[in-house]
């Protein structure tokens, strides 16, 4: 009983918990397209590849407020006001496999 009850919470919180595929797909790709190929807005450069630690901070930068690269600041802050350390991690690394 007590195994089963295990296996099961932990398929929830596998569930919960985001892959960067995901949260870019969801958060990121409207403007930077599916491969990160695109200037968002025709204003930024194309992130595809761009390393993790770059990505980290400038998310983390946008969602402090503190970031305003290419007069983006606002929209930016916005798209990544609900991603915690883990979401943020995982979406720069997602983004640094981009091609």
């Amino acid at each position: 009983m007590k195994k089963s009850y295990l296996i099961a919470l932990f398929a929830f919180s596998s569930m919960l918990m985001a892959d960067g595929a995901s949260i870019y797909a969801s958060k990121c790709a409207s403007c930077h397209g599916a491969h990160g190929e695109k200037s968002a807005l025709g204003k930024s450069k194309v992130i595809a590849g761009q390393d993790t630690a770059t990505s980290i901070k400038q998310i983390q930068g946008y969602k402090a407020g503190t970031l305003n690269m290419y007069g983006m600041g606002g929209a930016m802050k916005n798209m990544v006001k609900g991603l915690d350390d883990a979401s943020i991690r995982e979406v720069a690394n997602h983004i640094a496999k981009l091609k």
